[in-house]
Order: structure tokens, then C-alpha cells, then sequence
């Protein structure tokens, strides 16, 4: 009973112990395991424990510095319950909010803010579009995602100073805002622009696993000869000067579009 007594103390010293390490973890402790996880990322002067804990330095793949990562995770990870807030702040970009699994093992983020300075990023755009500018601020209010597909999304974004540049020069086109929305997987998408800018612009777009569809009605409110140019290289100019993109892919590109009045205003 004695010999009993003296493992099942032991046993639950171990315990104490293992426990006492996990809920005060160094975040260095951990970082040959989460490293290799980070695809070519790194982290750097790190400090803080794996459940409260900083990145001084994030670096690129190309070894660049990108900026600074904060991180709560909540302890409740223990139990498999994982819950965690970002802010990440740098040079180019900053965001911050709040990612959760559900206990139906998706991925649940909500109160996502995003604000990025075009002009340092590498934000592709189809060819023949120029390099965009400006500054872009996104918020996420709440998404759902299940294999990575948004199943529920509310989401508006702003493109402030918004302009391309081109082999003849930057481009202004002004303001443009828009939102998207999800709901059982299927995502709409809307945007225009604010009414007072050189560029009249309103589009749509519909995007499940499916397929996808854009449509997008563009003019100029000035004839400013650069922007004409510009507009003419993306599609085939009506009488009254717009420029109508349609594009479709997978079933969406059979399937009959709304029927909407493409006239701007």
C-alpha cells in the first residue's frame, strides 16, 4: 500500500510538473516544430510563451523584413479547443483578428482588419491592367470556412487613392468601395465606385465551387485621353464610351447571367 501510495504521488508530481511546463511554455521552445510549418516564413527575435508571446522580426522567404506578429492563444488549446488572436504590423500591411475551430472542425475568424499600402505589394492584376496603387483597407467582419471555402463571409472593403500604373504613367481612378457576402458557399461580390472620380465603375461577381462570374461595367466620367486608352485595352468600347467585362468559368459560364441594367449613371 505504502509502494502504492508513493507511485500514484510520483504519477501525480509528474503531472504538476508537465502541466506547469505546458501552461508556461517559451514560444522559443517551440519554434523548431513551428517553423517548418511557416512555408519559407521565419521568426525572429521571438519572446513570450506559446500562449502570449511576440516576433520581433518576420521574414520573408527572400530573407526581407516584413514586419512584427503578436499572438494570444487561448489555453483552452489544451483541450482541443483552439482559439487565437493575430495582430501582425509592417511596413507594407497590418492586420489583426481573431480565428477559432469550431467543434465541427472548421475554421471560424471574425472582427478581421486589413490595411495595405498597394504600391509595396505584389498584388497581381490581369494583364494589361498596370500596377495597382493606393492604400486598401478590408474588414472581415465574420467568416465560416470549410476546406478553405468560405461557407458564411460579411466582409466591405475601401480602395482609397486608388490608380494603376502603366508603361505611360500612373493612372488615377479614384475611390472604389465594395463588400462581399457568402452564404452555403456561394459568394457575392459587389463594388463601385464613390461618384465623384475620373472612373464610373460597377461590377459584380458570383463565385462557388462550382464556377464563377464576373461582370463589370466601367467609364470614364472625363475624357481624359490616358484613361480611354487604358479602358480601351480592357475590352471593346460601347458607344457611350463603357466598357463591359463579362467572364465566366466552370458551370457559371452555362448558366444564363442576371439580367441587370448595365447603363451607369
Amino acid at each position: 500500500m505504502i509502494r502504492l501510495r508513493k507511485i500514484l504521488l510520483a504519477v501525480a508530481l509528474l503531472a504538476a510538473v508537465v502541466l506547469a511546463l505546458a501552461w508556461f511554455l517559451p514560444m522559443r521552445w517551440v519554434m523548431p516544430w513551428v517553423e517548418p510549418q511557416l512555408h519559407g516564413l521565419r521568426l525572429q527575435q521571438v519572446h513570450g510563451t506559446v500562449w502570449n508571446g511576440a516576433a520581433d522580426d518576420v521574414l520573408g522567404v527572400d530573407g526581407r523584413r516584413l514586419g512584427r506578429l503578436q499572438w494570444q492563444l487561448s489555453r483552452r488549446a489544451l483541450l482541443g479547443q483552439l482559439q487565437m488572436k493575430l495582430a501582425f504590423d509592417g511596413p507594407q500591411a497590418d492586420f489583426s483578428g481573431t480565428v477559432r475551430r469550431t467543434p465541427q472542425g472548421r475554421i471560424e475568424a471574425e472582427g478581421w482588419r486589413l490595411h495595405a499600402d498597394l504600391a509595396a505589394t505584389d498584388v497581381p492584376l490581369p494583364a494589361g491592367w498596370g500596377k495597382p496603387l493606393g492604400e486598401l483597407q478590408l474588414a472581415v467582419d465574420h467568416v465560416l470556412l470549410q476546406g478553405g471555402w468560405p461557407l458564411q463571409l460579411q466582409a466591405q472593403g475601401r480602395w482609397q487613392r486608388a490608380a494603376v500604373r502603366t508603361a505611360e504613367g500612373e493612372l488615377a481612378l479614384g475611390e472604389l468601395q465594395g463588400s462581399a457576402q457568402a452564404q452555403g458557399g456561394v459568394i457575392q461580390a459587389q463594388w463601385h465606385d464613390q461618384g465623384d472620380g475620373p472612373l464610373q465603375v460597377r461590377g459584380q461577381l458570383q463565385l462557388s465551387p462550382l464556377g464563377w462570374r464576373l461582370d463589370s461595367t466601367l467609364r470614364a466620367r472625363h475624357r481624359d485621353p490616358a484613361l480611354l486608352r487604358w479602358l480601351a485595352r480592357l475590352g471593346s468600347v460601347a458607344s457611350d464610351g463603357s466598357v463591359h467585362i463579362r467572364q465566366a468559368g466552370g458551370l457559371a459560364a452555362t448558366s444564363p447571367p442576371n439580367r441587370q441594367d448595365d447603363t451607369l449613371p
